[in-house]
């Protein structure tokens, strides 16, 4: 989608104030021409089969640039569903209209870009109501989704999993649930029964209510799914809480970069695309730091500006692993247009599962593919970042160094002279504690270390001397 920098006419930037003309302009944003419209009476809200598309927005509030850059971000949405994108429009007002989101006036000049770039389908910047999906489609005569739609339409294509499929057919059908068509011509077609009143009676609401009743069932079930997959998730986070193996969690944009910068970090090997919504099921690697303490690390599902609540919603679960890990590594495409947008569409959501108080390390992807200008702008917004290249592996391991100085540190500091016949003993201190020095004598191995509680009572009898917490420690982290 190309730039289309354009002055508003009758626009006062001092006051914010617009004249009619310039609340009801329609500016292009792209198009390309294609064939001839398929005319299509009844969209239904069945999967989604996107191909020729028209993509229109509402400039309503901020920046010229943030409304293109929004549409820009629905074109890319748009291409990873599998559309074509034919053209895209832009229009200014104060806020999206309540009957048809673009305003009535503006229907007509939306039919014909679509008839003329022979689309099937529109997709609007937004979530729309359901009678705003009914008027327009009305309007324009083509399917019209909304963003949200679109974005639940991606993820049901990346699911892989079981947990993961679940939680997004969970998110699809809440969504789908208030859109069920209850009017219109099937309807009016309908008489008969005894119940609902004038307009709510006939088979045809009969069937309607029988559609909610087998969605809401359906939640139902993969509700009781969810919470068993959790229970099973929190046993092995609990099984690495008693071992005290510390965990990282990489959150991020999509399309950040987040799986490549895990590959860099543990050679994982994971499945690494230049799409949107590439990774939906969290991957977790063990590692190790350069002394040898172990912690995981996990890849987790990518944000994006007004990610549907539904998909919060369904993903609570899977989002939670961030809230309880000891640090985040906050990835950042540092070659995108906003990238501070971006990361504050991140940390919105990261506030919303309750992980906005745990340790960041913030960390600037993509820095091959920036000039040095605006590496100089982007350290100047973020001074303690780490900026590294996934691509090339510049910057890795300083990241590595970042992160083995900030995951948190064994409360019992400890010196035991270990028997060599323990030496399985002094093998778990290296995987789940600190080891500050090490000493072969002749009765065992003295060892001065970091551990946790449950380590230090085990090696208690070995101990010779303790020293005070990790607060208080003045070793170089």
């Amino acid at each position: 989608m190309r730039n289309m920098e354009f002055e508003t006419p009758g626009y006062d930037p001092t006051t914010g104030e617009l004249d009619l003309e310039a609340r009801q302009a329609l500016r292009r944003v792209s198009g390309i021409a294609s064939t001839e419209l398929v005319d299509v009476n009844d969209a239904e809200y069945r999967r989604l089969r996107l191909e020729k598309v028209v993509l229109v927005g509402v400039w309503a509030h901020g920046r010229l640039v943030d409304a293109e850059n929004s549409m820009n971000e629905l074109a890319a949405l748009a291409k990873t569903a599998g559309s074509l994108v034919m053209d895209g429009l832009l229009q200014r007002r104060y806020k999206p209209d309540a009957g048809t989101y673009i305003g009535s006036g503006k229907v007509t000049e939306v039919r014909a870009v679509v008839e003329a770039s022979g689309a099937d389908t529109v997709i609007c910047d937004g979530e729309l109501s359901p009678g705003q999906l009914i008027a327009l489609e009305k309007a324009v005569n083509v399917k019209v989704i909304d963003r949200t739609a679109l974005i639940l339409d991606i993820f049901a294509q990346h699911a892989k999993s079981s947990e993961g499929k679940a939680q997004v057919e969970l998110a699809q059908l809440q969504y789908l649930l208030p859109r069920l068509r209850g009017w219109g011509e099937a309807m009016s077609r309908q008489a008969g029964g005894a119940n609902g009143g004038v307009g709510l009676r006939g088979p045809g609401e009969t069937k309607l209510e029988t559609d909610r009743r087998h969605i809401r069932a359906r939640v139902a079930r993969l509700r009781k799914d969810l919470a068993k997959l959790e229970i099973t998730r929190a046993t092995k986070r609990e099984t690495r809480q008693r071992n005290a193996v510390p965990s990282v969690a990489i959150a991020g944009y999509t399309n950040a970069g987040k799986s490549s910068v895990l590959n860099s970090l543990t050679n994982a090997g994971i499945l690494v695309q230049d799409a949107l919504f590439a990774t939906l099921d969290t991957s977790t690697r063990r590692t190790e730091t350069a002394e040898g303490r172990q912690y995981t690390i996990s890849d987790t599902v990518g944000f994006v500006r007004h990610l549907p609540h539904q998909l919060v919603e369904a993903f609570r679960s899977t989002l939670e692993e961030v809230a309880e890990s000891d640090l985040v590594v906050h990835v950042i495409d540092g070659s995108h247009p906003d990238p501070i947008g971006q990361a504050e569409a991140v940390r919105e959501v990261l506030a919303d599962v309750g992980a906005d108080d745990v340790p960041e390390i913030v960390v600037v992807n993509k820095i091959d593919a920036i000039s040095p200008d605006a590496i100089m702008r982007l350290r100047s917004d973020w001074p303690q970042a780490q900026f590294v290249s996934s691509f090339t592996g510049e910057g890795i391991d300083k990241l590595k160094e970042r992160i083995d100085a900030e995951l948190p540190r064994p409360e019992v500091g400890m010196t035991a002279l270990v028997p060599y016949t323990r030496g399985d003993l002094v093998s778990r201190v290296r995987e789940h504690g600190e080891i500050l020095s090490q000493e072969h004598l002749a009765a065992g191995t003295k060892v001065s270390a970091r551990v946790n509680a449950a380590l230090a009572a085990e090696l208690a009898e070995f101990t010779t001397d303790s020293f005070g917490d990790a607060s208080n420690d003045v070793t170089d982290g």
